[in-house]
Parts: structure tokens; C-alpha cells; sequence
């Protein structure tokens, strides 16, 4: 049986964060139940296997054995059944997990962003290990949720945020928690993202393709007409199923000053945008959070860009501005991207857990080994945390004005606005379970 309540709560974990500057890098965060061997095989369940699901689906069944298969499109499964033999085929979670459980140990979850949530809570309160594509979850509620109960059932978790295994990436994050560059005062994040249509109404209603099951594939969303412009990818720049640009790489492109500053619970998050209509995302944002000073590091300000916006040219003092880039800026030198430690540092004379692979290591914390670095309750439920207080701070500036939230991470509450609840904590309809 799982084992509830290993390792530090949420309380004690943010804590230890603020007070040392390491936070899962020594403390290891929640250790899973063990496995009755290092070489049994793990019986593995795929939800969703398109887009990055044909992935994650592969990398589960080269590490184990795929018992069901479950995709709302009927092409999409088709493939997936010519491709794992054996495996029994599902268009909806709820009844795989209902009819296999008991033959299931681990499940992957590549599905939009509204369905993270509901299918990994479901598996993992059956005691299923679990690893979920980025963001972790469509809501700050949902994210910290899915933390507890992973650390509450004791199953391993991992977040698909490859780049968390880089040791590039993790010897950068070493680097500035080290304090080895000085004082770190500013971070900045772009991307060339959306790449698909934000910004726009939404698309006239069309007749459901026979291949997808539009119910099974809304799950917990308001309901709506099927139309083109949401199945497949395009899902990502609408409210009721996506994050935005900011939910999309903000898991991938925050991770290395997240890992190495602790950027938990901003105070504050501003945001600019071209405006919305509350329905899709807005066709550019620049979001702006200040993080506190804490025990192991002075207050620091995190700007995001995307849409095609940029840093100010002072600010990138001649390195190109390409689609896709990240500062971190120290006192005594700067980091460029994921990997360049730019000023009088020996790159070398730091220490970082070197990854077996992101997969990999999720595979193996579910036979015993180390928890993944990007567990659930430990480091991408909080980081998903702080990404997602700036969609909130986005759904404020829907009419290009400028959003402002003032946060209340602990409590996950706005101090300053009321009305954004519903954006923290959805409501799931009948038939699907988000508290118990």
C-alpha cells in the first residue's frame, strides 16, 4: 500500500526554501513507495498519446509493459493499439482506470491542459504512479492538489519539463544558488510563442469528425460546440482548455532560475497585453512578478515576453535577441539561456545531481530509487504555481490596461481583486472529482 505523508508538507518544504536557497536539491522530496524489485516490470497506462503523448506513450512502453491505451480521437487510438500490442484500448480515463486498475501501476497523462488534472488526481487516489505533461495542471488549486495527494498516496511523480534533466541547466541553477555570481536582481524570459491562432473569436461551430469523442475530449470545460479551431494542438489559446504561451514554455524556460533562486509565491504580478475577450489568450503579454527577498537571496523581478516581444535593448547590450532566449542578471555577471555562465566562475567546482534521464528517473523513483527532480509536490506543482498567478494577472489586462495581482501564495488568494476564484479553483462538472 502507498505511503501517506513521507517527507516535509507544502508548509515546512516553502519553509526550508526560503530559509537555504536549496529546497528538493537536498532535501530530496517525497520519497514514493517502494518497488518489490529494481528489475520487476512496470505495468504502464498511456492518457493521451498524440502530439506529446506519442512520445511519453513510447518512452512508458520501452520501460515497461503497456497494459491501456486511452486517446479521445479513434485514429489517434488506432495507431496506438497497431502499436502496443496488447494493450486495451479506451477513449475515456475514467473507465480504463475503472476496469484496469488493478492491473495498472504507473500512468502518463498527455492530454490539453484542463484534462491534467482530473485524469492524474483519479490515478494517483488509486495509488498509481504518475507522470503529467506541463503545465502540471490548468489551475493553481488543481496544481497544489495534485502535489498533496502525490506526496499524501506516496506514488512517484515526474512533470514532462525535459530540461530539468540538462546538466547544463542544473549546473546554472548550482551556480546561482552557490551565490557564486553575487546578487541576482533580474530574470527575463521570451519566446516567439503563440504559434498557433490566439486573440481571435472563437470558430464557427462545425459537425463533430467521427473520429473524436468531443465529450470525452471537453471533460471538465464549460461545454461548447465542436468547431475546427480546438482539436488537435490549437486547444493551447483558449481559456477554458489551455494556459496561454505563458503555461506552454514557462514550465520549460523558468526552470533553471526557479531551480536555482526558489521563485515560490510572487508578491506582486503585472501584466500588459495586446487585451483579449476572456475567451482566447491575447495575441502578446509582458508579465512582470517581484519575489521577496528571503533568507538566501535578496528581492528579485521575473519579466516574461512573448508574442514576439523582448527584453529593451540595454537590457540584452548586444546578444541577439532570437525567438527564444533567458537572462538571468547577477552582480558580478549574468546567465545566458540555460547553460552560459558569463563572469569570474568556476563552472566547475559546483556540485548538481547529474539525471539518469527525465523519463528515466521517473521510472526509477517508482522502483524505489531517488524521487524525480520534477516531482509533483516538491518542485512542478509550485512551479506551476507561480507560473499561473500571471495568467491571472493576464485576465485582468483583457482590455490592454495594465493587470496588477497582488498574491497571497500560502493562502492562494488575490489580496487586491475579487472575482478571480474561479481562474484559482475551477468547479468540475458531474462525473468528474477534483476534491473528495
Amino acid at each position: 500500500m502507498p505511503r501517506g505523508n513521507r517527507g516535509n508538507n507544502r508548509r515546512e518544504f516553502l519553509k526550508t526554501t526560503a530559509a537555504t536557497g536549496i529546497g528538493y536539491w537536498v532535501a530530496g522530496g517525497v520519497q514514493a513507495q517502494e518497488s518489490n524489485s529494481p528489475n520487476e516490470r512496470v505495468a504502464m497506462a498511456s492518457i493521451g498519446l498524440g502530439g506529446k503523448g506519442s512520445s511519453d506513450s513510447r518512452d512508458a512502453a520501452a520501460r515497461g509493459d503497456m497494459v491501456a491505451i486511452c486517446d479521445v480521437d479513434k485514429r489517434t487510438l488506432a495507431a496506438g493499439v497497431a502499436k502496443f500490442e496488447g494493450a486495451k484500448p479506451y477513449t475515456d480515463f475514467r473507465r480504463m482506470l475503472d476496469e484496469m486498475g488493478k492491473s495498472i501501476d504507473a500512468v502518463t497523462v498527455s492530454t490539453p491542459d484542463h484534462t491534467h488534472a482530473p485524469a492524474a488526481l483519479m490515478a494517483m487516489r488509486m495509488g498509481k504512479h504518475c507522470f503529467c505533461q506541463k503545465p502540471l495542471a490548468h489551475s493553481i488549486y488543481e496544481a497544489r492538489l495534485m502535489g498533496q495527494v502525490a506526496r499524501e498516496m506516496g506514488v512517484a511523480t515526474q512533470m514532462g519539463n525535459q530540461g530539468t534533466a540538462g546538466s547544463g541547466l542544473r549546473r546554472s541553477a548550482a551556480v546561482l544558488r552557490a551565490g557564486l555570481l553575487g546578487k541576482v536582481s533580474e530574470v527575463h524570459i521570451w519566446t516567439n510563442r503563440p504559434i498557433w491562432p490566439q486573440g481571435t473569436p472563437r470558430p464557427e461551430p462545425a459537425p463533430v469528425p467521427e473520429n473524436l469523442d468531443w465529450d470525452a475530449w471537453l471533460t471538465v470545460a464549460p461545454k461548447r460546440p465542436y468547431a475546427p479551431g480546438y482539436h488537435t494542438f490549437k486547444w493551447r489559446g483558449w481559456w477554458d482548455f489551455g494556459t496561454g504561451a505563458l503555461g506552454d514554455i514557462a514550465c520549460h524556460s523558468l526552470s533553471m532560475a526557479f531551480m536555482g533562486l526558489d521563485l515560490i509565491n510572487p508578491t506582486t504580478v503585472r501584466a500588459e497585453t495586446s487585451g483579449h475577450n476572456k475567451d482566447s489568450f491575447p495575441k502578446w503579454s509582458i508579465i512582470t512578478y517581484e519575489f521577496a527577498a528571503n533568507e538566501s537571496r535578496g528581492p528579485i523581478k521575473f519579466v516574461w515576453y512573448d508574442g514576439g516581444k523582448v527584453p529593451p535593448a540595454d537590457l540584452l547590450d548586444g546578444r541577439p535577441a532570437t525567438d527564444n532566449g533567458k537572462l538571468v542578471i547577477a552582480e558580478k555577471g549574468y546567465v545566458w539561456g540555460d547553460d552560459t555562465v558569463v563572469g569570474d566562475v568556476d563552472v566547475d567546482s559546483v556540485d548538481f545531481p547529474v539525471s539518469t534521464g527525465h523519463f528515466q528517473e521517473w521510472v526509477d523513483a517508482i522502483k524505489g530509487g531517488r524521487p524525480a527532480m520534477s516531482n509533483f509536490p516538491n518542485y512542478s506543482g509550485p512551479l506551476t504555481e507561480t507560473v499561473l498567478v500571471g495568467n491571472l494577472a493576464v485576465w485582468l489586462a483583457a482590455d490592454g490596461d495594465s493587470g496588477k495581482v497582488e498574491w497571497d501564495g500560502e493562502n492562494m488568494k488575490v489580496k487586491n481583486v475579487d472575482g478571480l476564484e474561479p481562474l484559482i479553483k475551477p468547479t468540475y462538472p458531474k462525473g468528474y472529482t477534483l476534491d473528495v
